[in-house]
């Protein structure tokens, strides 16, 4: 998945600077920018940690939402909002959030994030009502927004392609299904002894020690950032952002509203929603110097097809994690600690999978694993859509499990790993909010969907109407997987240059070859004045 790994790329080993032997250590070597081992481990441990709290607070939400529903008397109507609007705003967020980080450094934007989120997330655990609710989970999606692109960021900079980058981005991944535990875990605990609050405050104890070891191990990189004269493209922000609210908006309140979509609310804030992305495309294309999402980090063979089909996949894991947990608690009648036991392979195999995934990335084709997670979407929600009355643990929900933690975890190593590595250095904050507005529009987007087709069957029964959402992400996940086969080849995740290498070599390469035009065009001039001349004049 390094540059040198896709087609059509120049070679791994650049004329005059490294050899491949060189290049293979370096891949291996710890980073300059670390003083010591201990520096780097605090590095990594706040950067797993962000990722550790990013996904406690969705998954677990999830389990505690039955519980707030009662005890905050949250109409039905209003019951996703807690949950999407988190990600909604998460992810309308990012590319503005990674184009600072680019501007101001990755360490400034990941602190800043951090703190934002503990403040919220301390709020949020006071609320009284359920609109307070979810203004909270609103103001707390502008944390991750910030720290999460950041932090992919600092990652793919610091980092050279090899198996130490391999191994840092897997851990990196493998810490998605431990928050995800333990978010399900603490919010069992919360609901069924302590109280709903303590979900909140547990996740903003953890928040806080992050927040210190961040402030304390990672590198500065606020002047090196602000010399790269990257700016903000605000026309940009300014149509992107009401662009995926309102549409994301509209699909999740469709459902619900008093007349569903004959609503006239509803067909507005979709309309207007397309109209603000359509003028976000005209002004990233035509309009915009230093674009907020430019054109060419498409330009990437395979880019285009790999974005999709992680927007499909992505959507089918979000109705994954939002009607499972709620199939389980509801339909299966289990209690919240039964449940979070039930989830628990997500934690152990993703532990397992990404740490072992570090160590083999650079042995097997991306596109081979991509393919694997892709067939493992597909699986984990068809078992639950065929799930009988009467259900054996071992047969449909652990086998479920498995899959989904395969299914996210390989895909989302591979996929940054090879976005960061395609990318240079002053585009990995904007790589960083790439990979991770997919991840989060894609939830919101295909959860709208699922709600939408819930709620329209919901003479079925809840059983057979959370099916029709178990059959809808079938098909989004096969779509993903029809996608990812037709249009991604990923190579191995080996050693080899950073972008900004390849992009110097072939620089000098150009240099070269105009100078060695010039010598030979020289040398012809000497040998035939005239005819030279009638050449140039021609």
């Amino acid at each position: 998945m390094a540059p040198n790994d896709v087609e059509g790329s120049p070679p791994s080993t650049p004329p005059g600077k490294y050899t491949s032997s060189e290049i293979e250590r370096l891949g291996r070597e710890r980073p300059e920018v670390f003083k010591s081992i201990w520096v780097e481990f605090g590095f990594c441990f706040s950067l797993l940690g962000s990722m550790f709290v990013a996904e406690y607070f969705i998954s677990g939400f999830n389990v505690l939402l039955p519980a707030l529903t009662e005890e905050l008397h949250i109409p039905s109507t209003s019951e996703t909002w807690p949950a999407s609007v988190f990600s909604l705003v998460t992810g309308a967020f990012l590319l503005p959030s990674g184009r600072l980080a680019d501007m101001f450094g990755g360490k400034i934007i990941f602190v800043t994030g951090l703190v934002w989120f503990v403040v919220w997330s301390i709020i949020a655990g006071f609320s009284v009502n359920h609109v307070m609710l979810i203004v909270c989970r609103a103001l707390q999606g502008f944390g991750p927004a910030a720290f999460l692109p950041s932090g992919i960021m600092l990652l793919g900079s610091i980092y050279r392609p090899g198996p130490r980058k391999n191994l840092v981005f897997s851990l990196y991944g493998a810490f998605a299904p431990v928050g995800f535990f333990a978010g399900i875990f603490f919010a069992g605990l919360s609901a069924q002894y302590a109280g709903w609050g303590w979900y909140f405050w547990v996740g903003s104890i953890i928040l806080a020690v992050v927040t210190l070891v961040s402030f304390w191990s990672i590198p500065s990189d606020r002047e090196e950032r602000q010399s790269s004269g990257v700016t903000m493209d605000w026309l940009g922000a300014l149509t992107i952002v009401p662009a995926l609210i309102l549409i994301v908006f509209a699909l999740t309140d469709g459902s619900h509203a008093p007349n569903g979509w004959a609503t006239p609310y509803i067909p507005v804030t979709f309309i207007l929603g397309w109209i603000f992305l359509g003028a976000f495309v005209w002004v990233e294309g035509w309009v915009a110097i230093n674009p907020l999402l430019p054109g060419d980090m498409f330009h990437v063979k395979g880019t285009k097809a790999l974005t999709l089909a992680l927007f499909f996949q992505y959507g089918c894991f979000g109705i994954f994690l939002f009607y499972a947990s709620f199939y389980i608690e509801e339909v299966l009648q289990t209690s919240a600690l039964l449940t979070t036991a039930w989830f628990a392979p997500m934690c152990v195999g993703g532990l397992i999978l990404s740490s072992c995934g570090g160590l083999v990335l650079h042995l097997l084709p991306g596109t081979i694993l991509l393919l694997i997670s892709g067939v493992c979407y597909i699986m984990c929600v068809l078992l639950f859509a065929i799930l009988p009355v009467h259900v054996n643990y071992w047969a449909y929900i652990f086998p479920a499990m498995i899959c989904a933690t395969l299914g996210i975890d390989v895909t989302y190593t591979v996929t940054n790993i090879f976005i960061t590595t395609s990318m240079p250095k002053a585009r990995q904050g904007l790589a960083g909010a790439l990979i991770n507005s997919i991840l989060f529009l894609g939830i919101s987007f295909f959860l709208g969907f699922a709600d939408l087709a819930v709620s329209q069957t919901a003479n079925r029964g809840q059983r057979g109407s959370y099916k029709v959402a178990f059959w809808l992400a079938t098909g989004i996940a096969a779509a993903g997987l029809v996608v990812m086969f037709v249009g991604v080849k990923i190579g191995k995740a080996s050693s080899g240059m950073t972008q900004d290498e390849i992009e110097e070599m072939e620089r000098e390469l150009g240099q070269r070859e105009s100078r060695q035009v010039l010598q030979v065009q020289s040398r012809r001039s000497v040998e035939s004045p005239d005819m030279y001349r009638c050449a140039s004049l021609r």
